[in-house]
């Protein structure tokens, strides 16, 4: 007697999930572009409002710690807190290109999206981000927000993000750590969309944990670059003049590389082939 294939393939329930989500964002992206591009316009807002928080919350602790432990506990807090950004953007419904980097590789896999399909939602969603996370730079360049500590952790953290692509060693730390960042998103995302975790506790706590490691532990995210960038593009003292538009866009270009093939490929294209039960079903 021949195995149950859902017993073979467990995960089948997630990439249902999965492909029924793609098609809802491939439509979306088609008919109704204009509201698809709010959507990935918001998450943009959420992650340059959390970004903005998770320095001023490193800030509050080093102004009481100075470089002592609590710097490295301010780290932390302000870590956890951008891991509730993820969190926002899934149940706000919002658009962001990380994940939807899982969900393309796994519509392509299934030969469920063609690849012009597949890219014009991929950079509907980044021109989305972009434009979201740009509107919180424009106001941001118009408060006092990023005064003081929380202006210059996040200046300190521009320029280490374009050191990165000032040698070639620098380069291939940032994609690893590009990599590993989304590898992070899409497995937390991989739990959410499974079936197995139903409380929507847990699928936050899930969220906020990934997301806090990746930032925690300086993987490199390119939509939070982008966002970063922009903010700093348009207040002049946070580090980013004309002559460094060509690393920024060079260190978001290498981040979205790492974040597809952590994303696309070691989750989404790994699991897509470990639950494709097709060739196993036809010999049974």
């Amino acid at each position: 007697m021949a195995a149950d294939p859902r017993s073979l393939f467990p995960g089948k329930h997630f990439i249902s999930a999965i492909l029924d989500a793609l098609d809802t964002k491939t439509e979306m992206s088609g008919l109704i572009a204009r509201r698809y591009l709010m959507r990935a316009g918001m998450a943009g807002m959420l992650i340059g409002v959390f970004y903005v928080a998770n320095y001023t919350v490193m800030g509050a602790f080093a102004q009481v710690g100075g470089d002592g432990e609590l710097t490295t506990i301010g780290r932390l807090a302000g870590a956890l807190t951008f891991g509730w950004a993820l969190v926002f953007i899934y149940y706000t419904r919002s658009e962001l290109l990380t994940s939807n980097m899982m969900i393309v590789s796994i519509g392509h896999y299934y030969r469920r999206v063609s690849l012009g399909r597949s890219l014009r939602l991929l950079g509907m969603c980044l021109g989305g981000n972009f434009l979201g996370g740009l509107l919180v730079a424009v106001l941001l360049r118009f408060s006092s927000i990023l005064d003081g500590v929380t202006g210059d952790l996040a200046r300190l953290s521009v320029e280490h993000k374009l050191d990165y692509v000032t040698s070639l060693s620098g380069a291939g730390d940032l994609f690893v750590r590009a990599i590993l960042c989304n590898f992070l998103i899409n497995v937390a995302m991989l739990m959410v969309y499974n079936g197995y975790v139903k409380e929507d506790l847990t699928k936050s706590l899930v969220m906020i944990v990934a997301v806090a490691l990746f930032a925690y532990l300086g993987f490199e995210h390119s939509v939070a670059n982008t966002v970063l960038f922009s903010i700093a593009g348009l207040d002049g003292g946070l580090g980013l003049g004309a002559g460094e538009v060509g690393l920024a866009a060079a260190n978001v270009g290498i981040a979205l590389a790492g974040n597809f093939v952590g994303g696309g490929l070691l989750i989404g294209w790994y699991y897509a082939y470990c639950n494709d039960d097709r060739k196993y079903v036809a010999s049974v």
